[in-house]
């Protein structure tokens, strides 16, 4: 099993979010606490989408074990989507990491830690850009897999997210099993190279890459470019009014403002529980 720690989490300055490293420092340290305390508290802690994510992942992976449902009826099948209508596919694939094993906790771990920490950090009060991004890297990766023979994408999309956290957090030092340290931007390769060595296929793993410095080069990069040639800076991959509308639907339980006009409704912040505390 890889393990790999970070010195520190913290937020560079070029993140949307205020937190210091001291505070942000603090707000890990007490997340560790309170899920030896209280694992329910820890659970109700992760963002919304991260949280929803991991949980389908869980359940489903649980009714594989209890053979309610099959693997061979969730993944990836052009023929069997397209040509026998089975559109679940394209969902499902992104949902099973495997049956229980340390492979299995391997990817959730990496899955519960990146999501998180991207959702609570970069896409702070942007629950709606995190969503719009999740989709982009699954679409992308839908129309990649036939050409590549890709059949499960979830470990793809957790590539993603870990490629672009380690990029929007380059300062952040880790070390591999202790010994090799490392900056945040050499991650996603570090555990590429590990899990080749464990054999395993490198192919899913560097679509999620691709896709991850895809979104990373649209969202953060090509603005600032175009914004010090001159052109009108353009966000290419934030989210659409209808997605806010549908979140502010499905979270707040207010059905009216997904069918109201975008001119005619804020774009909803979605905090978690410690911002409504404060």
């Amino acid at each position: 099993l890889l393990l790999l720690r970070s010195s520190s989490q913290l937020p560079t300055k070029n993140q949307h979010h205020d937190t210091s490293p001291s505070v942000a420092a603090e707000l890990y340290a007490a997340s560790a606490v309170r899920l030896r305390m209280d694992p329910v508290s820890w659970y109700l802690e992760i963002p919304i989408v991260s949280r929803t994510y991991v949980t389908s992942s869980f359940l489903l992976t649980a009714a594989c074990a209890l053979d309610l449902v099959s693997p061979f009826s969730l993944y990836y099948d052009y023929v069997l989507i397209f040509r026998r209508g089975q559109f679940w596919r394209l969902v499902s694939n992104f949902f099973f990491f495997g049956m229980f094993s340390l492979d299995f906790l391997f990817h959730m771990y990496f899955l519960v830690r990146y999501c998180r920490l991207l959702e609570d950090g970069d896409f702070r009060g942007r629950t709606a850009d995190f969503l719009w991004m999740l989709l982009f890297g699954a679409g992308v990766m839908l129309a990649a897999a036939p050409l590549l023979g890709v059949h499960f994408l979830g470990s793809s999309l957790a590539f993603m997210m870990v490629y672009i956290w380690a990029r929007r957090n380059e300062h952040v030092r880790m070390s591999f099993l202790g010994l090799f340290p490392f900056q945040a931007p050499f991650l996603p390769w570090v555990m590429l190279a590990f899990s080749a060595l464990l054999g395993n296929p490198a192919t899913t793993d560097l679509v999620g890459i691709a896709v991850g410095h895809t979104y990373y080069y649209f969202e953060y990069v090509w603005p600032v470019l175009a914004d010090l040639r001159g052109w009108r800076p353009t966000h290419f991959l934030r989210a659409p009014s209808f997605v806010h509308r549908l979140l502010s639907a499905l979270i707040e339980g207010d059905w009216g403002a997904a069918f109201t006009p975008a001119a005619d409704i804020q774009r909803p912040v979605f905090v978690n529980n410690d911002q409504r505390q404060q």
